[in-house]
């Protein structure tokens, strides 16, 4: 029988060799891993520098959208000074200018009104009826009741719908049985607004070049006397 040949032993030579390769790629691979920290940490300054620049910016943006809501502020409070002057020159207007041509206006719709006067008051404590009217049109039977807005909402036409009912009442109390017509006049209507005053049975007037016009509720609806 032949005998069995054995693979030849390592050398110290081959082992120190395979040892200077492993060592070799411990090396590379610890190159390897300080480059990928290196990477990391450069990645990760650069994310902190981005976050403080979007900080940066966002604060920024707010100063900016606190100025201007400041500038808008500022805006919108001058708007309503400036309407809620030209509301009160609209009511001097409608007093001084228009309220003597409304007595002539009504006349030649088939009113016989005589006068007309601005802002009377209601103080009846003993029935607890309390209104203001800001002008009477009369002839002694009958009296229409004008209520004057700068732009009437729906609500201001629902409050005259009241203060026609308490005058209603306290002429009742009084014993007086003229009639009641109401009214609104307005500087600025929109259609909303307008239709819901003649759908409540009341005149609308409003400006038209230098004079105003008058629309009579009529048609599907009907004037409403109180």
């Amino acid at each position: 029988m032949e005998a069995t040949q054995t693979a030849n032993p390592p050398t110290f030579e081959s082992v120190w060799a395979g040892l200077q390769e492993v060592r070799q790629t411990l090396r590379e691979s610890a190159e390897r891993h300080r480059e990928i920290d290196r990477i990391l940490k450069e990645n990760s300054e650069e994310q902190k520098e981005r976050h403080k620049e979007i900080d940066r910016i966002m604060k920024e943006n707010a100063e900016e959208q606190k100025e201007r809501q400041k500038e808008t502020d500022r805006i919108i409070k001058e708007t309503d000074k400036r309407i809620g002057k030209l509301g009160n020159r609209f009511g001097e207007m409608i007093e001084y200018m228009v309220m003597p041509n409304l007595v002539k206006r009504f006349r030649e719709m088939g009113f016989g009104f005589t006068e007309a006067y601005p802002h009377s008051v209601i103080e009846d404590e003993e029935n607890n009826i309390f209104t203001e009217v800001d002008i009477t049109l009369t002839n002694g039977e009958k009296r229409m009741i004008v209520e004057v807005k700068s732009k009437p909402t729906t609500e201001d036409i629902i409050e005259h719908v009241r203060r026609m009912e308490k005058i209603r009442t306290h002429a009742n109390l009084h014993g007086h049985k003229r009639q009641f017509l109401g009214a609104v006049a307005g500087m600025v209507f929109n259609n909303k607004e307008k239709t819901f005053a003649l759908k409540n049975g009341f005149y609308v007037i409003e400006p038209s070049g230098d004079t105003f016009t008058v629309t009579v509720p009529e048609g599907i609806y009907s004037p409403q006397e109180w």
